[in-house]
């Protein structure tokens, strides 16, 4: 282990996709630089987990002042809420340049360029730090849809970049509310997020500031109903795009509004927080329900992936340790399965030519072990017990029962939708009768499969044996809940019970 080890992380990656753009390197020198690039930023984060202590507090920190007259500083450190998105990040972008070799040198250099901004988005300790990273994410996803995306990727692209930059304007706003409310209460500037948890914004203002991060976060998850410029991106999308909105920038958002809102506007949260379940519970139902009606594919998937982000939001909203335990857990469940049926849709979009669920059928006899992982990811993706999805979906449920029964009651009997919609996709695409289109589909070849076999493996491990990543989990999650004030019980939305759980838990 050495210093500096998150940085390189985040510039290693930025610093070989600018090279990649500029360079006059051919499409397959580019795949590989990327890959090679890709898998040294995993074996840097296998070295982040085996280090990584679970103390509750920031670990592998960085601090390097730079407007010191603002309080802004380079200053990175992860807990066990972003280890996780982090980890996330690192073992699935490599298996996009194994996966998928048909792609240009800019197209390569993009997904590097994206994950060093993700990640550096998760270790930002510094509001402006954060925002920077947060906008660098959307430049390369630009290019990816707009250059490389379907035939109605134009549109998409415009809906995706207007909501972004319209979210990220209110945070921007809100940002520089809560570094003024730092200096009015204290004296000097500071733009750390921690810090920021010091502070106790009630009123008009502070509601307005909430209102401003949770819009930007909102549209980044999507939340209801926020989430209108999902099924065209996802759909007009190359595959490996989608696999990046939807399995680690999606979380990302839900990571945001852990780590700013929650600790900042403690109160206002608190006060609005069932509101936001709600908006939860019916994207969940909305987004399922509409699921069910969609004959393409990969739009299906995009809006099963809306639906799940519901109950990750649910979590987020439920305000006590078991469903925010449940929540990180339930971003790297649904960031593996989802994530892994998305690169599933892209091999059968390219060996099928089709995204229609009607021109395909009886794959499983022709593609044994492509049915089986397909299997394995769609069970975990419903939350079958043994597999990943059943553990941080129980875990938000019994939180969320906890918060408010309603808001429990309906987000269970929301995942039977998810069940439906799935189950019916399997059966047709993988046992009816042979169509034309899917007669001659080949199965996945030796270097396919081992590019799939550790994110399956990882799936039934976290759903068989979940408490080795609980361990890491759990600390931060409790940190947050034991640093939150008594005024948090005069909130309109808190409950009795949930307001001396929290008292209970600071306690």
């Amino acid at each position: 282990m050495f210093a500096h080890l998150l940085s390189v992380m985040i510039f290693l990656p930025i610093v070989a996709g600018l090279i990649l753009l500029f360079a006059p390197l051919s499409r397959t020198t580019a795949r590989i630089v990327g890959f090679g690039v890709s898998l040294a930023v995993l074996v840097l984060s296998i070295d982040v987990y085996a280090g990584f202590t679970a103390t509750g507090k920031l670990e592998f920190v960085e601090y390097i002042p730079w407007i010191p007259s603002l309080g802004i500083a380079y200053h990175l450190g992860i807990d066990g809420i972003s280890l996780f998105i982090l980890m996330a990040s690192a073992v699935l972008l490599p298996m996009v340049y194994v996966l998928f070799g048909t792609r240009e040198k800019g197209y390569y250099a993009n997904l590097l360029l994206v994950e060093g901004a993700m990640i550096g988005a998760v270790c930002a300790a510094d509001l402006v730090l954060f925002y920077v990273f947060w906008e660098v994410m959307l430049l390369p996803v630009f290019f990816m849809l707009g250059l490389y995306g379907g035939p109605r990727k134009i549109p998409a692209t415009l809906k995706i970049t207007l909501y972004t930059i319209a979210g990220s304007l209110l945070m921007l706003a809100a940002l520089a509310y809560l570094a003024v409310q730092y200096h009015a209460l204290t004296g000097e500037w500071s733009f750390s997020i921690e810090k920021m948890g010091l502070l106790d914004l009630s009123g008009h203002a502070a509601a307005l500031a909430l209102f401003g991060f949770m819009i930007a976060f909102a549209i980044k998850i999507p939340l209801f109903p926020f989430h209108t410029w999902l099924p065209d991106a996802y759909t007009e999308a190359p595959t490996a795009t989608t696999f990046v909105l939807s399995a680690i920038m999606a979380k990302i958002g839900v990571y945001g509004v852990i780590r700013v809102v929650m600790p900042a506007f403690e109160m206002e949260f608190a006060r609005y927080a069932l509101f936001f379940a709600y908006a939860g519970v019916i994207g969940m139902m909305y987004c399922g329900l509409t699921a069910i009606a969609q004959k393409d594919y990969k739009r299906l998937l995009a809006f099963s992936s809306a639906s799940h982000m519901g109950i990750i939001a649910v979590g987020v909203f439920s305000m006590n340790v078991q469903a925010l335990t449940g929540t990180i857990y339930q971003i790297v469940a649904h960031a593996t399965s989802t994530g892994v049926l998305f690169l599933f849709a892209g091999i059968l979009e390219e060996r099928t030519r089709t995204r229609s669920i009607n021109d395909l059928g009886g794959i499983a006899s022709q593609a044994p072990i492509f049915a089986l992982f397909f299997a394995i990811a769609m069970l975990a993706s419903v939350g079958l017990p043994g597999t990943s999805g059943f553990i941080g979906e129980f875990l938000i449920i019994l939180g969320a029962l906890k918060f408010n029964v309603a808001i429990g009651v309906l987000t269970g009997l929301s995942l039977i939708i998810g069940v439906c919609y799935m189950l019916w996709l399997f059966q047709r695409v993988f046992f009816e009768k042979s169509k034309t289109a899917s007669e001659r589909f080949k199965d996945l070849s030796p270097v396919e499969s081992l590019a799939f076999v550790p994110v399956i493996l990882l799936i039934l491990v976290m759903g068989i044996y979940p408490h080795p990543f609980l361990r890491k989990i759990e600390p931060s999650t409790a940190q947050y809940f034991a640093a939150a004030t008594p005024v948090v019980a005069q909130a309109t939305t808190v409950t009795p019970a949930l307001a001396a759980d929290l008292t209970t838990e600071k306690n």
